[in-house]
């Protein structure tokens, strides 16, 4: 969630044994929860996935479809 938000949503996933118990192990020697390994998992698939988070990723996301100032894009130097 968004720094400060406290609105929470609960979503049950089914796991096999074997995955949960390394998601566990991961959790204890990070000092983390599986919950918190599980939201920082989600949020990198989303990115590699392009889909935005936060309404603040959406905007930025939004606003970079015409990017005229990009580096790159537009005219192509020869």
């Amino acid at each position: 969630m968004a720094a400060g938000s406290t609105k929470l949503r609960r979503k049950l996933f089914i796991l096999d044994a074997r995955v949960l118990a390394a998601l566990d192990g991961l959790a204890r020697e990070r000092g983390v929860t599986v919950n918190e390994l599980a939201d920082d998992a989600l949020r990198a698939y989303l990115k590699k996935h392009a889909r935005p988070v936060t309404l603040r990723d959406a905007l930025t996301q939004s606003a970079r479809i015409i990017a005229a100032n990009d580096p790159g894009r537009g005219r192509r130097k020869t």
